[in-house]
């Protein structure tokens, strides 16, 4: 596909959590081969706490990690996306904006550790399982033989990344 490192945008609505998550780990195992970012349809402005303590206690680096509008990445200047991924529902169901480059896009969604109501250990044990989750997904995901795998073929396994444990009912079309 390119030359440079690909580039990778994890979508979720609010952006506090799910995308936040996946972002991190990316940023931390795909280093070199992959630069990741993360934004909302509808961003919240904060990163939810508990993402950020089960990111630091699983020694993923948290700095530079923030809320932010997915228009950031659909503008002029911004880094053309080769890879789009919603991460919730919402988002994968939401009209997207353009994104120059035709970047592959695929759903991951898995449940929301923010909509969780209970103890602080309720919570956290959902953060948790979203982060294990999506460092599954990513796992597979820099596993992938990109330069020699056709669009078609792409697509394919990045659908069926969105299909392993965890993943929630809704199995679209990404942005």
């Amino acid at each position: 596909m390119t030359d440079r490192p690909y580039n990778v945008l994890f979508l979720c609505t609010g952006n506090t959590a799910r995308s936040i998550l996946a972002e991190a780990v990316l940023r931390a195992e795909g280093a070199g081969r992959f630069k990741a970012y993360s934004a909302g349809s509808q961003p919240k402005g904060v990163v939810n706490p508990f993402a950020l303590m089960v990111l630091e206690a699983a020694d993923y680096p948290t700095e530079g990690l923030r809320s932010k509008s997915w228009d950031e990445f659909a503008g002029e200047g911004a880094p053309t996306m080769d890879f789009i991924i919603t991460v919730c529902d919402n988002a994968a169901g939401e009209a997207c904006p353009y994104w120059p480059g035709k970047p592959a896009t695929a759903h991951w969604g898995i449940e929301d550790p923010a909509a969780v109501e209970g103890t602080d250990l309720d919570k956290e044990r959902a953060f948790v399982a979203a982060l294990r989750y999506l460092k599954n997904r990513v796992t597979l995901f820099t596993s992938l033989p990109l330069a020699s795998l056709d669009e078609l073929a792409l697509t394919s396994r990045l659908r069926a990344i969105g299909l392993i444990e965890g993943a929630t009912g809704k199995h679209e079309d990404a942005a």
